[in-house]
């Protein structure tokens, strides 16, 4: 029998090591909370029927419903037949998709594709992960990669924490509501040489605000004079202007002219509807082939260690997709159906705005591109659109097209007049 001393010792024993495992992590502190899933949270909570969550970065059909691509259907029922296996990727991953994918990037006639070290990814957020443990290995300048201002909000987190250091060049012009040319290409010049310089290739997240094909030569110019490295993340291709080669000729162009390094991080989450499959590349146009062995030998490194390999379906979906011909022309047009529905939006609010009588210029929403519009909305406009009219967005101001409809824009539009018609 154990006495009730000795179990009265145990117990304190025991209790003392359960605190002393507990105080391991007493010095964690709580993280803040991301933005977006703030709004949708407090979205969620509304029981208004008007309400409107406009904080979301997916695209939704006229009716307010996720979309899932009649091409991407198709693949899927024409892999299933095939009852193909389950196994293992290369640690680059499929490469009928990381092909068709290059493909689709820099145009089929591109000479860079002989010379492209391309490795599958875990959609775009992967492929800017792989890219900045790259660079920090690789780059020959002291590693830093300079953003604009503002950009999507993960870029500074997932360099940061690939070892680099993370810089800013003045891109948005908040008087306008455009783009601040003078201040880009007057930052991009006083980069130290050698700069790596990250370029949103279309659909600028969060502001829609894209340069015009005039822009963007004097932006390729002042990158190409200053030997920068351009870091493109098209993560819109397609979805921005409807057009897949339009969309990609700012890449295309700065590859063409071989006067600077460039990667790409690319990803099918938005043009193809395949969120959750978390489907991208990251790739590196070398001098030659000899080079492309190399960097992809580096790559391989990187990645084996990360997460060993890729997942496997969304990269046959997406390469179905891509390489079938019939297949290929559906998504297509589907592409732009959901770019064409996005515009159709930013003209109805627009015109809805100034049938209201709005005295503010509203040129903007039309002017901008892609899934996102940087309203100028103040953060107390905002805070009045959630608690009086049930429209949640970011408190940038930033508002996802997508969560408009022809069934909410006069709501949306009226409640932005009512917010901003004193100032």
């Amino acid at each position: 029998m154990i006495s009730s001393a000795v179990k009265t010792s145990l117990r304190g024993a025991a209790s003392k090591h359960a605190a002393r495992s507990l105080s391991t992590w007493s010095q964690v502190e709580m993280g803040p909370p991301d933005a977006i899933l703030g709004v949708t949270e407090a979205f969620k909570r509304d029981t208004d029927p008007r309400k409107m969550n406009l904080g979301v970065g997916a695209y939704r059909t006229d009716e307010g419903k996720p979309y899932v691509l009649n091409a991407v259907r198709k693949a899927e029922q024409s892999l299933l037949a095939q009852g193909i296996d389950k196994e293992y990727l290369p640690i680059t991953g499929l490469a009928k998709f990381t092909s068709a994918a290059a493909e689709l990037a820099y145009g089929q006639d591109s000479s860079a594709l002989g010379r492209l070290a391309i490795t599958q990814s875990i959609s775009g957020t992967g492929a800017l992960r792989i890219g900045g443990a790259f660079l920090e290995r690789f780059h020959k300048t002291q590693p830093a990669i300079y953003l604009p201002t503002p950009s999507w909000g993960n870029h500074a987190a997932i360099f940061r924490d690939s070892g680099l250091k993370v810089g800013k060049y003045r891109y948005f012009d908040p008087s306008t509501n455009g783009l601040n040319l003078g201040a880009m290409l007057e930052d991009i010049k006083a980069l130290p040489k050698g700069s790596i310089v990250l370029l949103h290739a279309c659909a600028h997240n969060p502001t829609g605000v894209d340069p015009t094909p005039a822009q963007w030569q004097e932006i390729q110019k002042v990158v190409e004079e200053r030997e920068h490295l351009a870091f493109f993340d098209m993560a819109y291709q397609g979805f921005a202007s409807g057009d897949a080669d339009r969309d990609a000729a700012a890449l295309r162009s700065f590859v063409a002219s071989s006067k600077m390094p460039v990667v790409l991080s690319q990803s099918f989450a938005k043009n193809m509807g395949l969120y959750g499959e978390r489907v991208g590349t990251f790739s590196v146009v070398g001098a030659d082939s000899a080079e492309r062995d190399r960097l992809l030998s580096q790559l391989k490194i990187i990645v084996r260690p990360m997460y060993s390999n890729p997942p496997i379906n969304g990269a046959r979906i997406a390469a179905e997709v891509l390489t079938n011909p019939e297949l290929r022309t559906e998504w297509l047009g589907e592409v732009k159906s959901m770019a064409d529905r996005i515009i159709g939006m930013r003209s109805a609010l627009r015109g809805r705005l100034e049938e209201l009588g709005s005295t503010k210029p509203w040129s903007h929403i039309t002017d901008q591109i892609g899934m996102f519009c940087y309203t100028g909305l103040k953060p107390e406009q905002v805070d009045r659109l959630a608690q009086e009219f049930h429209v949640y967005l970011t408190r940038d101001g930033r508002v996802s097209m997508a969560g408009i409809t022809s069934g909410n824009v006069n709501h949306l539009a009226k409640s932005i007049h009512e917010v901003t018609k004193n100032e």
